[in-house]
């Protein structure tokens, strides 16, 4: 252990600041800090599931309404193909499905519609 400097004269000025003294294990070196991060790799991507695009896209397009029937036909065959191969694309098997009934559910208003108007006319 070192000791503490000795007091200056009266007089004179205090000495500067000192760090005090560093107790434990002396500082490493320069260029020896911590060991390199281990590394792992990238994550790979998991690929999307083509029947998961075709659900959307018929979803958002309609095609006359077969697009809606196949949107739903399209969305169920990839949500449970996402889940047997751990693919990508649940979200867009799932907005095709929305998208699909919500097209059957058009379809079959305007069939109401159109019955009520051709039952109601002379």
């Amino acid at each position: 252990m070192s000791q503490p400097p000795p007091e200056p004269p009266p007089g004179q000025p205090p000495p500067p600041y000192a760090y005090p003294p560093q107790y434990g294990y002396p500082p490493a070196p320069y260029g020896q800090g911590y060991p390199p991060a281990p590394y792992y790799g990238y994550a790979v991507p998991r690929r999307t599931n083509g029947m998961a695009i075709a659900s959307m896209v018929l979803g958002i397009l309609w095609i006359y309404w077969i697009g809606s029937i196949l949107a739903l036909v399209f969305g169920y065959i990839a949500r449970r193909q996402i889940h047997e191969r751990a693919e990508g694309g649940g979200g867009m098997a799932i907005a095709g499905i929305v998208l699909g009934w919500i097209g059957v559910g058009f379809l079959v208003v305007i069939f109401v519609v159109g019955f009520g108007i051709g039952v109601s006319s002379p």
